[in-house]
């Protein structure tokens, strides 16, 4: 599983937002990768790390924002349809030539969706739940995310966008994910 070097556990936004930036310099990993094998693995550390992030931004973070911000239903819903269609561009890219050409505009796309997402979650959803809700709670909140993350799938399941299905179908999809990621690896 690829470590995340977030230094923020006092806040979930800034917890969050500091896996955002690091998510963008992975995608930047894979972009520069100096060959095949470096790309491979840059690209798998960035998609269990997508995986996971989303995963626990749907069973933690956006159920609170339904429920403690105005308008929070209207604004989840679009994070989790951006979401869908994140894991739907994600699985594609799973199935590409890494070396290929198809591959690089594909990802070269995905970041663009992938940043784009971020920056609507950051100001959309984040910045409400900073304001509105008290330290204690955005703390609390940072030990939901890293539990959640600590048993979330490490590949994208298009599908599963709720927290409830999260709950249902996550820890059998993280035990596959994670079984295929240990031979994957061995097989490297």
């Amino acid at each position: 599983m690829v470590e995340t070097f977030v230094q923020s556990t006092d806040d979930v936004v800034e917890f969050l937002r500091d896996q955002h930036n690091q998510i963008k310099d992975m995608f930047d990993d894979v972009v520069h990768a100096s060959g095949s094998e470096a790309r491979e693995k840059a690209f798998v550390d960035l998609r269990q790390l997508l995986a996971v992030h989303e995963t626990a931004e749907e069973m933690v973070v956006h159920p609170r924002a339904r429920q403690d911000i105005e308008g929070g239903d209207i604004i989840v819903d679009a994070r989790l349809q951006e979401e869908h269609e994140a894991k739907e561009q994600l699985s594609a890219l799973e199935s590409m030539d890494i070396d290929s050409q198809e591959f690089m505009d594909a990802l070269l796309l995905f970041k663009g969706a992938v940043v784009d997402h971020a920056e609507r979650e950051e100001t959309e959803e984040f910045s409400r739940l900073q304001r509105d809700l008290d330290p204690d709670d955005l703390k609390r909140m940072v030990a939901a995310v890293q539990a959640a993350q600590a048993i979330a799938p490490t590949r994208p399941h298009p599908g599963v966008e709720s927290a409830k299905l999260n709950f249902a179908v996550g820890p059998f999809a993280s035990m596959l994910d994670r079984a295929r990621d240990f031979i994957d690896s061995a097989l490297r």
